[in-house]
């Protein structure tokens, strides 16, 4: 199971070791009454913010081979992009490969300790869903419906990649609903992005996992 995070400003982070388990959580939000002659009576009202945590490694410099993918990155660097994230508060898209998980969260918690003599930091986090607070004008009411806000440039069935993208957050933005139309994406785009994973070096593209800042990909189904 590969965890990866992606900031909705720009940039991403995979973690460099598989949890044992990933937990999740959704408990029911419940509304409270009082009611003559019953007391407190509780009423179901809907799922509160979902939480996700795990536990994991980032290995030291002694065990750079365990890393993920060959992707080793210094513990250090990975504490400090962490605890900037969950510092500033920046939202993040939570993506496991494995797991029915994509999300985007916020840190809520995560802490880590040095362990052992080959320079290991063994670490918890965990993320509260992210849910954004949407404003309407009075002009967006009175008219009955939400105008566009869509870049010209996707209006036109074209997307360009920017740092932290994948295909599933791409067909999300898009398509307007989940990422499950990434397929589609793909589909439409696969010799570009299968050429363009050789040319950095890749075998392929691991089925669109592998896309590049820059990359130019045609959006299908999309009004022109």
């Amino acid at each position: 199971m590969a965890i990866y995070l992606y900031a909705l400003g720009g940039g991403s982070f995979e973690f460099p070791s598989m949890p044992e388990s990933v937990k999740v959580t959704s408990p029911t939000n419940y509304q409270t009454f009082q009611i003559i002659g019953k007391g407190a009576v509780e009423i179901p009202k809907g799922m509160r913010i979902r939480g996700v945590s795990f536990s994991g490694v980032f290995f030291g410099s002694q065990r750079v081979g365990e890393s993920l993918m060959g992707n080793w990155t210094a513990p250090t660097e990975c504490v400090s992009i962490l605890e900037q994230w969950q510092a500033a508060g920046t939202v993040l898209e939570l993506v496991a490969d494995e797991a029915p998980i994509n999300l985007d969260v916020t840190i809520s918690s995560f802490s880590w300790e040095a362990v052992g003599g080959f320079g290991n930091l063994v670490f918890s986090i965990e993320f509260h869903r992210y849910l954004p607070l949407r404003l309407y004008t009075t002009k967006e009411i009175g008219l009955g419906g939400l105008t566009a806000t869509r870049p010209e440039a996707e209006k036109k069935g074209v997307y360009t990649v920017k740092r932290g993208d994948n295909l599933w957050n791409i067909a999300r933005k898009m398509y307007g609903g989940s990422g499950t139309d990434w397929t589609k994406i793909m589909e439409a785009n696969a010799e570009e992005i299968e050429a363009t994973a050789q040319k950095r070096g890749l075998k392929d593209s691991d089925n669109g996992h592998w896309i590049f800042p820059g990359q130019v990909l045609q959006i299908p189904d999309i009004e022109q």
